[in-house]
């Protein structure tokens, strides 16, 4: 019998920190209330994840994150059988999970696992709020406090991997963008652990190379890397080979366009 207290590893201990951009926890909040499904668009690295973990925290739930990927199956998320000495032990996916505790699942990057993986989320997502599973013959009725979360990043995704549309019209959709600038030098001192004007620095570096966007740069630098490269140079290292680490190297491979981004680095710092 799995335990009780095991969905409370899933509980977020302390606040994380987000500062919100637009009205994004309003409209979070009355989708949790209205028991609505969530889809979080937006780039790599700009938020959306520590949303999710901010907002799980405000709504005191409990917060199963699954990472998706093209091998994730519905076996996966739903559990298995699987044998414990003599006999087969059923165990619950991070799903099932979420579903009897009333969690927050969060799908991050939903486009990255399987089709038929995806199907299996749709009873959940309409009125029905169900989890069927079918290997052991019962339906789980999802609690009011349940909601399923997904990520999904538009810019990014090949035609093969798109979502769709049958699936899409299952959520309201939320926005999201690197932040206005303001707000990601805050973020970038606060959790980068630099002073303002390094912070302002290195905003001014990810606005730069953010405009390389369409000229052969598939992605701009995310808040993230920006973050990186000031816990680097919090850690010793100089600004201009913390931004190579942490801007120029992850995001190209292109010597061209490595060099225009180094250009841009030394220029503002």
């Amino acid at each position: 019998m799995q335990h009780e207290h095991a969905i409370e590893k899933y509980r977020l201990k302390e606040e994380p920190f987000y500062l919100p951009v637009r009205n994004e926890i309003e409209l979070f909040n009355a989708a949790h209330q209205a028991k609505l499904p969530v889809m979080l668009k937006g780039p790599t690295g700009c938020g959306k994840t520590r949303f999710v973990e901010h907002m799980a925290w405000r709504l005191t739930r409990p917060l199963v994150t699954v990472a998706c990927h093209e091998d994730l199956s519905a076996t996966d998320l739903v559990g298995r059988y699987l044998l414990e000495g003599d006999e087969t032990v059923w165990h619950d996916g991070p799903l099932t999970v979420s579903v009897k505790h009333g969690a927050i699942c969060y799908l991050d990057e939903v486009v990255e696992a399987r089709k038929d993986t995806l199907v299996l989320i749709h009873p959940l997502t309409d009125d029905r709020r169900i989890l069927p599973i079918e290997k052991r013959r019962v339906v789980i009725d999802a609690p009011d406090d349940f909601q399923l979360v997904i990520s999904y990043n538009p810019g990014y995704q090949s035609v093969l991997k798109d979502l769709k549309q049958s699936t899409r019209q299952r959520f309201i959709a939320i926005e999201f963008d690197y932040p206005p600038l303001e707000t990601e030098v805050a973020i970038v001192a606060k959790e980068g652990g630099v002073d303002e004007q390094t912070a302002r620095d290195l905003v001014t570096i990810g606005h730069k190379v953010r405009n390389l966007r369409g000229h052969g740069l598939e992605e701009g630098v995310s808040t993230r890397l920006l973050v990186y490269a000031a816990q680097m140079i919090h850690g010793g290292i100089s600004p201009i080979e913390a931004c190579t680490v942490a801007v120029v190297n992850p995001i190209t491979d292109d010597r061209e366009l490595q060099r225009s981004i180094r250009e841009i680095v030394t220029t503002v710092i």
